[in-house]
């Protein structure tokens, strides 16, 4: 469902741009709002959520999935753990559609997928490792890298329950907003995928930006 916000930019704590291909990593406080925001359109980015003080309970596409019987999030999907709490609430979304089953790029699946070729080239899960291996402080490692959110990414399921990356639907200035129900650790990679339409065949920026609540 579409839905608009009333937060203003000029008044967030937090605005960082995350360029293609790149990470961000950082904690979200309990009551606070955030926004990503895809700046020239067509962008996914695929991201991971974990409860900031017990990092083993994470986000859950089944769960997730179970609770609110639709296997794509938009405003008022309710964001649930491996636990079945509430983690986060979509608050605001001005695309429409963001998807949970697709999971992320990796040089296997690009080999597997495209070419041998392929594997060399720059995927999500490399982006995750990275920014993991790079701030342990987190308390994270690769055995973390589980169930992600690909935000703006289209992948309708098809007739035979299969799933197909289609072109986005999301244009430049449209954005996702959600509430922290705990304090949250977030994941980000945006997203470098060169191999099919999930960023247009040319990955750009991201903006994530903070609220207090």
């Amino acid at each position: 469902m579409l839905k608009e916000s009333n937060l203003n930019p000029e008044n967030a704590v937090t605005r960082d741009i995350v360029d293609s291909g790149d990470y961000w990593l950082g904690k979200v406080k309990k009551g606070q709002t955030f926004r990503i925001l895809d700046i020239e359109g067509n962008q996914a980015a695929d991201i991971l959520f974990y409860n900031a003080n017990h990092p083993e309970e994470r986000y859950s596409a089944m769960d997730t999935i179970r609770e609110q019987g639709n296997v794509y999030l938009t405003t008022g999907s309710k964001l649930r753990t491996n636990e079945n709490n509430v983690m986060l609430e979509i608050v605001a979304d001005t695309c429409g559609r963001h998807d949970t089953l697709g999971g992320a790029c990796a040089t296997e699946s690009n080999t597997v997928r495209y070419d041998l070729e392929k594997r060399t080239m720059h995927a999500c899960r490399d982006s995750w490792m990275l920014a993991v291996n790079k701030h342990p402080e987190f308390g994270l490692t690769k055995r973390d890298i589980t169930h992600n959110i690909n935000f703006f990414m289209n992948v309708p399921i098809t007739s035979d329950g299969g799933l197909t990356f289609e072109d986005g639907i999301s244009g430049a200035g449209k954005y996702v907003e959600l509430k922290a129900e705990m304090d949250v650790t977030v994941l980000i990679s945006n997203c470098p995928q060169l191999n099919n339409p999930c960023n247009g065949y040319n990955p750009t920026p991201i903006e994530f930006i903070v609220w207090d609540a």
